[in-house]
C-alpha cells in the first residue's frame, strides 16, 4: 500500500520547480528530496496550467471552484431533501394526503 504523504508547503513546490526550469532533472531531484517523480510532474503540469502554457486540464482556480460548487451542490440537495420529507409530513399530518400505509 503505498504510503501518504501530507501535502508540501507551496513554497516547497516553488522552489522545486525552479530547479527543474533551470535543468535539474526530476530524477535527480526525486532522489535528492525524497519525492517522487510524479509527484515532481504533476507540479509542474499544474504550475504549466496554471501559467497558461498548458491547456490541457483545469487551473488550481478552476478545481477550487469546481470544489465549492460541489460542495454546495450537495448541501443544496440535502437541503431539499429535508424540505421534501418536512412537506410529506406536513401534508399527511394535515390529512391533505393519506399515509403510505393505507
Amino acid at each position: 500500500m503505498p504510503q501518504v504523504h501530507p501535502p508540501y508547503p507551496p513554497e516547497f513546490r516553488q522552489q522545486i520547480l525552479a530547479l527543474v526550469q533551470a535543468g535539474r532533472s526530476i530524477a535527480s531531484l526525486s532522489k535528492e528530496f525524497g519525492l517522487s517523480e510524479q509527484s515532481i510532474r504533476n507540479w509542474r503540469k499544474q504550475a504549466d496550467l496554471d501559467s497558461g502554457t498548458r491547456t490541457d486540464g483545469l487551473t488550481s482556480a478552476e478545481r477550487d471552484e469546481l470544489r465549492r460548487l460541489r460542495q454546495e451542490n450537495r448541501r443544496l440537495q440535502q437541503e431539499r431533501d429535508i424540505l421534501a420529507k418536512a412537506a410529506a409530513w406536513f401534508a399527511r399530518e394535515t390529512g391533505s394526503i393519506p399515509s403510505s400505509s393505507s
